[in-house]
């Protein structure tokens, strides 16, 4: 009786009450009650919190009026999208000004050589170079009128950042470049750009720049180098009608001809990134400062706020309890000049570059990797970020290694079972990295990663739901699922916070609305809440460089982006990928494949009479089933000395080999990327036919039905290969 009076007096501490009750108890109760209250004290204290969702988790999105079932994020006070979050930042110019006040000329951009702590560069620094690089571009002829269009070709590096920044300070435009589009394509978006001036990394890049331009130069007059090079790279550039220069000699040649910034409106283009061109020439998608600006508008909004309680109100004392419970209260959570965010995804594509500008306008730091993949986990260490971006790739490789290391019974049963209630934690909306199960089991993983993540961001493609919702467990983060591609800036949908269930990829982002539109031949109507899916906003290109047929084939006349996807309505508002309306599909790593390409180049070989090539987006590479001639086969194989009835020779690992050997070959003389090869095949002896279901009447392939009918084959190709 005297312990509920107790906790009747907490509830409604009237302090004068609590003294004259206190003074009618004897000295041992009197203790005993202490005590009791500070543990009551200390366990509302220290107990795990749930992350305070900013909206109702089973409504996070609305439909809109006008009858076309577009539907906009509930954190949108009206149907009007979100342009900018800050009023001093509507360009990425502005960014880095904005990045520079509220950090006090914090540090802005680091880098580090093997085994030495990170150095970094001021924000200060980072504009005066990007200020000496745009006006050595404007000494070269360069304008915000005429030339305007910079080609960068690097890995991620200061330097990148520094050049992309002083194109924006001049109101000039950055190209990046990259090494997977190969040269073909790259001498293509040269002329398709006009590109004049590119600035590359190492000398291997400007050799390929020399080998795509040719004897005659085409458009391009200047190659700038950040690392060394030797007089035979000079000499043949001379061939060529083009100047090759170190970027400390460009730097100081702006320096002695600066330039008074002229700093770019929203509207202006700020970035042509080409896509890689998986059905014909890469497309050149142009995007403005207000469509970046936007774009991450919309991330900041959906992650601004939580509800928690900050260490320092962890307090174990009894009559103050009531005003520590006062102090539980509403705090931002955004990101601030405190972050750290570790630069290694491709800044040649719009995720990395987006993740950067929301880095950037809170004046937190970027950390570059080495530039080696495989030194990644020590960059990790050695930075320790706060802000993770992640592609599934490497997810998958997280997930398996975690698991690998669990290689007894006992080992295999702790894990699951302190999975099994973090993952209970998470489903209560609480995320933390404290617990008893942190501490004993997964406290090596979240140091893998520096031991200071406190942000994660998947995209590029989706990840399956276990490898998610587990990873979400272990590392103890808000860990966010994203959706969209170049043609909407980067993203058009998120996870919501407190949101830690998997298979979706979240609500419209305040910045666009999302439709689904009929595609009735695939029997997806708008109706039952599935169709492609339409974005528009803010976020939203301005189309395709000098393409006005593909631009329409994108954009439609009411400003709506098609993107191809198939997407599907959830309850709860939020929106699923469930298929793709054109025959393309993305890889883990984000790479677009092109299916039909691909069978083309390897229906060449001899023995083939019919191939399927496959791929998922939760997997790295490509599978294949080949269908062997069965009047060629026999005799093309017995060169090699197999001999055996069609069928035996259809279950021939030899065999086998020997086709996957000849169309690898054909693909390579094709020119398909490594992404493009198959890993393995499976060979299946009957045709593909109208008869069987698997060819439409005018013979081209069903592939919906041959990906059903081919189902184990498939998985059994996968679960083979190792990742």
């Amino acid at each position: 009786m005297q312990a509920q009076e107790v906790l009747r007096l907490l509830r409604f501490p009237e302090l004068e009450d609590v003294r004259q009750y206190m003074r009618g108890l004897p000295t041992n109760a009197l203790m005993g009650m202490g005590a009791f209250a500070a543990i009551t004290t200390y366990w509302f204290a220290t107990r795990p919190k749930a992350l305070q969702p900013p909206c109702d988790l089973g409504l996070q999105s609305v439909e809109m009026p006008g009858g076309e079932r577009a539907r906009r994020s509930v954190l949108n006070n009206s149907d009007e999208h979100m342009t900018h979050y800050y009023s001093d930042a509507r360009t990425m110019y502005e960014v880095f000004q904005r990045g520079l006040r509220v950090s006090n000329d914090g540090p802005c951009l680091g880098s580090r050589k093997p085994n030495q702590p990170y150095e970094w560069q001021s924000y200060s620094e980072v504009i005066d170079r990007a200020q000496n690089i745009g006006s050595a571009l404007l000494h070269k002829g360069h304008s915000s009128t005429g030339d305007k269009f910079i080609g960068i070709f690097s890995q991620n590096r200061p330097e990148w950042t520094i050049s992309e920044l002083a194109c924006y300070t001049y109101s000039m435009v950055a190209v990046p470049l990259y090494d997977t589009l190969g040269t073909e394509a790259i001498g293509y978006i040269i002329d398709r750009a006009a590109i004049s001036t590119v600035i590359c990394d190492v000398p291997e890049k400007a050799q390929m720049i020399l080998d795509c331009v040719g004897q005659k130069g085409r458009t391009v007059k200047t190659i700038v180098l950040m690392e060394p090079f030797d007089s035979e790279l000079v000499t043949r550039g001379q061939e060529c009608g083009i100047d090759i220069m170190s970027l400390k000699d460009f730097e100081a040649l702006g320096q002695a001809n600066l330039q008074k910034p002229v700093p770019p409106q929203p509207e202006d283009l700020a970035l042509i990134c080409f896509t890689s061109g998986t059905t014909g020439n890469p497309k050149g998608a142009m995007l403005t400062h207000g469509n970046v600006i936007s774009n991450t508008a919309g991330f900041i909004r959906m992650t601004e706020r939580v509800l928690k309680p900050t260490p320092k109100d962890v307090q174990i004392s009894f009559l103050p309890l009531a005003h520590m419970f006062e102090r539980v209260v509403e705090v931002h959570c955004m990101l601030n000049l405190h972050d750290i965010h570790v630069s290694y995804l491709p800044l040649a594509h719009m995720f990395e570059r987006v993740v950067q500008g929301v880095i950037l306008i809170h004046g937190a730091r970027i950390g570059y990797f080495q530039g080696d993949i495989r030194l990644l986990m020590d960059d990790l260490k050695t930075l320790q970020p706060t802000v993770f971006p992640v592609v599934p790739r490497l997810l998958n490789r997280m997930f398996d290694k975690v698991f690998s290391q669990a290689n007894t019974p006992l080992k295999r049963w702790l894990l699951d079972f302190a999975f099994s209630r973090k993952e209970a934690e998470l489903k209560s909306g609480i995320i933390r990295q404290d617990s008893m199960w942190d501490k004993l089991i997964f406290k090596k993983v979240q140091a893998s990663l520096g031991g200071r993540v406190r942000l994660i961001i998947t995209g590029a493609a989706p990840v399956a739901p276990t490898i998610l919702t587990f990873l979400r467990a272990a590392l103890g983060c808000q860990f966010y699922e994203g959706y969209g591609q170049t043609e909407c800036t980067a993203g058009c949908s998120m996870s919501m916070p407190g949101d830690w269930s998997a298979g979706h990829v979240g609500p419209p982002l305040p910045c666009n609305a999302v439709k689904l539109l009929d595609v009735a031949e695939m029997n997806y109507l708008a109706a039952n809440g599935e169709g492609e899916v339409c974005v528009k906003g803010p976020n939203v290109f301005q189309g395709y460089l000098k393409d006005p047929e593909r631009t329409a084939e994108a954009i439609d006349k009411d400003g709506w982006l098609h993107t191809g996807d198939i997407g599907k309505w959830l309850p709860s508002g939020t929106l699923k990928i469930i298929d793709r309306k054109k025959h393309i599909f993305k890889l883990a790593q984000g790479e677009y494949i092109a299916p039909e390409k691909i069978e083309t180049a390897y229906s060449l070989s001899d023995p083939v009479a019919q191939v399927f090539v496959y791929g998922e987006s939760l997997k790295a590479c490509l599978v294949g089933i080949v269908v062997p001639d069965p009047d060629f086969l026999p005799i093309w194989i017995k060169k090699q000395g197999i001999e055996g009835s069609y069928s035996e020779l259809c279950q021939n690992e030899d065999v086998k080999n020997a086709i996957l050997e000849d169309i690898l070959r054909l693909g390579k003389a094709a020119g398909l990327k490594s992404f493009e090869q198959v890993r393995d095949i499976a060979l299946h002896p009957e045709l593909f036919s109208i008869q069987n279901g698997l060819l439409t009447p005018t013979l081209k392939a069903k592939r919906t039905e041959l990906r059903s009918h081919f189902k184990e084959q498939i998985d059994e190709l996968y679960a083979k290969i190792k990742m």
